[in-house]
């Protein structure tokens, strides 16, 4: 590599940080290449324009390989749920998996980068893109980061975990705006899930658009220098995020495009992604010593070292790149819909009205989402050829028992609500079942980057719709399709029965049949607390305690001065890690290995969860700390494990979770670690309200 860089002229050497959009025409690329002027390029999807790129590579003086990088994250031509989903199946195991398949779907075409995973940590289910990562907690985001950093891996792609850091909490939730974010709480909520997935390999990192307690991340050198290369020890790629470099002048820290590139360069981005201010102006800024030649060549070291990583180059140490074999259809389609399967979450079941049996009669089926197969605004690549997608309704038709009767009605004009169509047929539809089962939907383009809401509740007209067929005085189940925790708090006063089922994907709507009659039963669980209203949010089960906390439920049971709201109760609607089953769990036995640990020590927490109903189900077990007294105020409760388990009726199973005393640190100002003696609660159950309890001690060295 060092005789490589040593062949490279200062043209060649800023062209290995260029990294532009493909560009129509793309001729004038074509010919950068062959000058060496890019390194790498995005959104090469087409056959023929990756082997236009590929040829111009080749016939450049270094015969440098390119990356070619797209966000392929939970959809090539396959689509699986989306990430949130991932993570409500609380199985990281099937997110590598569905990653691993993704990828092996993606690599077929030359692409060899992917912009995922999002591993951002929220609070705030206003902000869009909560679509793409794991949901509000660190532990479980974790998790999830590894396995989809190793899934990508596994497939062909080298990855990009996104975005370092705090792009997940946006004051008001609104999308780019900045964050106000303390050392301390940076290193305990939103460090952790980018610690994993580079302690998983991935080989990029992108930095996030806004800014962080005033300065915009894409020129924050002590967050990309001093943190994630020299505190984490990342030694990979940092790349910008899409233009972000030039639009440090719309934040007001550069005064030109110029000075953007010195600022960003110099602060540790490395690729400069389609903004072209590094191909326009580190050469001047070299030339003028406002960054020195031993920078660049850091830089391009990084990035010559990634591609001999990934086996780009004929002589990598790992050998050439090999791409996966394709994978069948059939085999992509069944991870797809195992990943569905498990990712909706049952909120609500009041006199087990799921699942669907003889006995629930005639049952009507209202919206059109049932009849649609894609009602999400970000699917894939443009203009791929979509695979077959089965509706809703033809796939609870093909499972319903003999003897029952499926009706049908639209009610709306389109997939997610906005208008109606048909109310009254819809309503008449209602009146002439036993149980009607109400199809919901998110507005079709209010999920994903550039889409923040202030309003969490259904889209357009289905709240009236289904004030409507309440009227109608038969028993509903409402499914939500989601991609994000919404405040249904009147909504779900109204139903028997509530489902999320997030954005599905291409398996999804067959998934839902076999869930609805009981074919298997739902075991997922929320990565995020859904609220009451959207006045709570930023909510979440770890918030600190107060120096006046609630006593009751509502301060019509308590005292006035104590943290709440006059108009609302403060417990969520729904907390994190909540999700039923068509059967029921007991937890029991809970015990400690030992009393008490010291600062370097473990204790390992088991309890006994038996399956007390009728039917078999999953249930994931959960385990939460907190540390009663430290000298900096702890949060309530603390996911610090989890595992699903499968039980039959009257199953009994011992599960074991391992404690180790630095899993209980929490940071200090500067972000450094600290293991504080004391006394620790611990709960174990099914969701952050777990209210089996006991406890150990961390003793002092």
């Amino acid at each position: 590599m060092s005789a490589l860089l040593a062949r490279m002229t200062l043209e060649e050497k800023i062209g290995q940080l260029n990294f532009p959009s493909l560009a129509f025409p793309h001729d004038a690329q074509l010919e950068a290449v062959r000058r060496g002027r890019i390194g790498a390029m995005l959104n090469v999807v087409n056959p023929d324009h990756m082997r236009d790129f590929q040829a111009a590579m080749a016939q450049s003086r270094l015969k440098i390989p390119m990356l070619f990088a797209l966000d392929a994250i939970y959809a090539f031509r396959i689509a699986f749920p989306a990430p949130i989903a991932w993570a409500a199946t609380w199985r990281p195991e099937l997110a590598q998996r569905a990653a691993e398949l993704v990828a092996l779907e993606t690599a077929q075409t030359g692409i060899n980068l992917t912009f995922g995973p999002m591993v951002d940590i929220s609070r705030d289910p206003r902000w869009g893109r909560v679509i793409e990562g794991a949901g509000e907690d660190p532990f479980l985001a974790a998790a999830f980061a590894s396995a989809r950093v190793t899934g990508y891996r596994k497939g062909g792609l080298a990855t990009s975990a996104k975005h370092f850091v705090g792009y997940g909490a946006p004051e008001g939730g609104r999308d780019y705006n900045g964050a106000q974010i303390s050392a301390a709480e940076l290193f305990d909520r939103y460090i952790p899930p980018f610690q994993a997935a580079i302690a998983a390999g991935t080989e990029t990192v992108m930095a996030s658009f806004n800014t962080v307690n005033g300065i915009p991340v894409t020129a924050n050198q002590w967050l990309l220098s001093d943190v994630l290369k020299n505190r984490l020890g990342f030694d990979g790629i940092v790349m910008s995020d899409f233009a972000a470099v030039t639009e440090l002048v719309n934040h007001g820290v550069a005064a030109d495009h110029a000075d953007a590139a010195r600022k960003a360069f110099n602060a540790g981005i490395d690729l400069d992604m389609a903004g072209q201010a590094y191909d326009r102006y580190l050469g001047d800024a070299i030339a003028g010593g406002r960054v020195s030649t031993a920078q660049i060549d850091a830089a391009v070291r990084r990035v010559l070292t990634v591609k001999y990583r990934m086996g780009l180059f004929a002589d990598s140490p790992g050998g050439v790149r090999k791409i996966p074999a394709r994978p069948k259809e059939e085999a992509v389609r069944k991870a797809a819909r195992e990943v569905a399967r498990e990712s909706f979450v049952l909120l609500k079941n009041s006199g087990a009205t799921l699942p669907i049996t003889p006995k629930s009669g005639t049952v009507a089926l209202i919206g059109a989402a049932a009849i649609a197969t894609n009602d999400h605004s970000w699917y894939g690549p443009a203009l791929l050829e979509k695979p077959k997608t089965e509706t809703l309704l033809d796939a609870l038709k093909a499972r319903m028992g003999r003897g029952q009767s499926l009706l049908f009605a639209e009610g709306f004009a389109d997939p997610c609500g906005l208008a109606f169509k048909d109310k009254a047929g819809a309503v008449a539809t209602a009146k002439a079942a036993d149980l009607v089962v109400l199809m919901a939907a998110e507005d079709c383009v209010a999920s994903g980057e550039g889409v923040s809401r202030t309003d969490l509740g259904l889209s357009g007209v289905q709240e009236e719709m289904l004030d409507a067929l309440v009227a109608a005085g038969k028993p509903i189940v409402l499914i939500v399709d989601t991609g994000r925790p919404l405040a249904l708090a009147d909504v779900s006063a109204k139903v028997a029965t509530l489902m999320v089922t997030w954005h599905p994907g291409t398996e999804g709507r067959a998934a839902l049949a076999e869930i609805l009659t009981g074919q298997y039963a739902p075991s997922g669980k929320l990565p995020m607390t859904f609220p009451r209203s959207v006045g709570q949010v930023p909510i979440s089960y770890s918030d600190l305690p107060t120096s006046r906390p609630m006593t009751g439920d509502d301060h019509s049971f308590g005292d006035r001065y104590t943290t709440g709201y006059i108009d609302e109760r403060p417990t969520p609607l729904y907390p994190f890690g909540h999700g039923l089953s068509y059967t029921t769990f007991e937890y029991s036995h809970l015990e400690i290995s030992a009393p008490r640990m010291g600062r370097g020590g473990k204790v390992e927490v088991r309890v006994d969860v038996t399956n007390t109903g009728m039917r078999s189900g999953q249930e994931v077990v959960q385990l939460y700390t907190r540390q009663l007294v430290a000298a900096r105020s702890r949060p309530l409760r603390e996911l610090k494990g989890f595992e699903k388990v499968a039980l039959k009726p009257g199953q009994r199973r011992t599960v074991r979770f391992v404690l180790n005393a630095a899993d209980l640190a929490y940071h200090d100002d500067d972000g450094k670690p600290v293991i504080e003696p004391g006394k620790f609660d611990v709960f174990v159950g099914g969701s952050a309200a777990a209210d089996l309890e006991s406890s150990f001690e961390i003793a002092a060295d």
